[in-house]
């Protein structure tokens, strides 16, 4: 046997790159998914990603492997019968199973995403076409409703409420060959970073398991960073994308708000939430997106604009020219050093491929978190209200009368984050604070919108760190609110705008935890921030 470990050790030596190649493709295992492999698991310091079956050091290597690192790899050996739909279902589910003391999945597929996987077999054998997403094995957050599956929210209110119709999103998904392996973990009702607000427990970083992954899609990104899914769905109201994202090191898109229906997503903030996609490159993010974007009929807020090709756009980029916007309110002195730092030396990447770097001010980023959290409790205050045990959900058996079950209900089946949040929602909405709070808010985000419109046409995208620290530790910040809610410091800005924003992988700090760059650009240029993304994820590569 070629010991493929060896191989890869020397090609990052520089020893004969050509050769290695060669070696590594002739045994089927495409260079890149070594590479990607090798640099973020095998170079990295206390790098515990979850563990793989027991075996030998290089079989394990080879295992871990062919659970591929792009949906690209897949498809060519999918559709050149090298391996089956069925075949790589269940190499996921046995990886599933085998971690799930990870505490990533609530709900498991098993049996119904095999059976997936045999029809879309037969359906290749028979010689149909298949679809854009054929045989892709994804997560799905679990505040996003797939029909006969358990729609829980994280909540104990929801705990054994079962989705009675697909979410747009999921069924556009299907219906181009996908194949959903579970609902994955989250902060209850979407309402935290850490993925600590969870009725189920918390996850562990995959690459710290005494670390958060971020949230609230913190599932999704460690399902993705660990290989037990090869793409997942999030929602990110603030910064639930993109901030887990940045902790795991994937892949995380927050499309402009409307391109991505909100048909079939449990509501948090319905003027903030928006669909998004984690995945390990920008290629995968950029299917699903092509797939997923677009006008829908049930939901009056999604946007008319086509959808354009954006692998396409990505292809055409060129650094050349440029102007990438740096602001100095993402960069303040109490940011931790390490991850200034490496988002720095990525930016000063760009700029020796051509890009040129200009400072930027936006002042108004300094209101960011309060008007944010103003508007959401607010927004959630009302969206939460149809929780009340009479309808669906959990019902209080404790109760002699109609208010007493409204009442013991919520209190019994809701955490305690979005109890804050129901409470602070409902104070800055009443009577006399109104106009204080709520309204003053709204007038906030109107001067965000036209200084983010503003810095956006003199340059082309915004770039700072996704996190204004590494991931932290299970249980740090619990005990303090307003210190997590500052996690999301650097994402709120877009979320409030309306505006694309991504975090691609920027690199390690010095203890081996990922870092995140954020990009944000101009309505509906998801493409130009994949394309910049895809950039920066190659320079790494080399």
């Amino acid at each position: 046997m070629v010991n493929i470990c060896s191989i890869v050790a020397l090609y990052f030596r520089g020893q004969n790159r050509a050769a290695c190649s060669t070696v590594i493709k002739i045994h089927e295992i495409e260079l890149y998914a070594v590479i990607y492999y090798y640099t973020s698991q095998r170079l990295r310091p206390n790098c515990t990603l979850y563990s793989s079956p027991a075996l030998p050091h290089d079989q394990q290597f080879i295992e871990k492997a062919v659970l591929f690192s792009s949906y690209q790899n897949l498809r060519k050996i999918l559709l050149g019968r090298e391996t089956s739909c069925e075949a790589v279902v269940g190499k996921y589910l046995e990886r599933i199973l085998k971690n799930l003391d990870s505490n990533v999945y609530i709900t498991v597929f098993n049996e119904h995403a095999l059976e997936r996987a045999r029809m879309l077999d037969k359906k290749l054998e028979g010689g149909k076409k298949p679809g854009r997403l054929f045989g892709f094995p994804m997560a799905v957050k679990d505040n996003l409703s797939v029909e006969g599956a358990r729609l829980t929210c994280a909540s104990g209110i929801l705990s054994n409420y079962t989705a009675v119709y697909n979410a747009t999103a999921v069924e556009r998904l299907l219906a181009e060959d996908a194949i959903f392996l579970g609902k994955v973990n989250m902060d209850e009702f979407a309402m935290g970073s850490s993925n600590e607000n969870s009725a189920f427990g918390p996850v562990p970083n995959p690459y710290d398991g005494n670390r958060v992954p971020g949230g609230s899609s913190g599932g999704s990104a460690a399902a993705v960073a660990a290989d037990l899914a090869l793409a997942a769905l999030g929602s990110d109201t603030g910064g639930s994308v993109r901030q887990p994202a940045g902790f795991c090191n994937v892949v995380g898109l927050k499309p402009t708000y409307g391109r991505v229906s909100r048909y079939g997503l449990v509501a948090f903030g319905s003027s903030f939430d928006q669909i998004g996609v984690l995945a390990k490159n920008c290629d995968d993010a950029a299917l699903v997106l092509n797939v997923i974007a677009g006008k829908d009929g049930a939901d009056t807020t999604s946007s008319h604009p086509p959808v354009p090709d954006y692998h396409a756009e990505m292809g055409s980029l060129s650094l050349q020219g440029l102007k990438v916007g740096v602001p100095g309110e993402y960069f303040p002195e109490n940011l931790d050093s390490r991850v200034a730092g490496v988002v720095r030396e990525r930016l000063e990447e760009l700029r020796e491929a051509g890009a040129e770097l200009v400072d930027i001010t936006l002042p108004e980023s300094d209101y960011a978190i309060a008007a944010y959290y103003i508007l959401t409790t607010a927004e959630a205050s009302s969206n939460l209200a149809r929780f009340d045990g009479a309808r669906y959900g959990y019902r209080s058996e404790d109760a002699d009368n109609l208010s007493d079950m409204y009442v013991n209900s919520r209190t019994e089946g809701f955490g305690s984050e979005v109890k804050r949040r129901i409470m602070l929602g409902t104070y800055v909405l009443s009577a006399g604070y109104y106009d204080t709070y709520y309204k003053k808010a709204q007038q906030v985000r109107r001067v965000f919108l036209n200084s983010y419109r503003e810095a956006l046409s003199q340059v082309d995208v915004i770039a700072g760190p996704t996190s204004p620290f590494p991931p932290f530790g299970i249980g740090d910040k619990m005990g303090d609110p307003l210190e997590m809610y500052l996690a999301d410091v650097f994402t709120v800005p877009a979320s409030i705008a309306g505006m694309p924003a991504l975090s691609v992988p920027a690199g390690f700090d010095g203890a081996g935890l990922p870092v995140g760059l954020q990009l944000i650009g101009n309505f509906f240029e998801e493409g130009k921030l994949l394309g910049v993304a895809r950039k920066i994820q190659r320079e790494q590569e080399q």
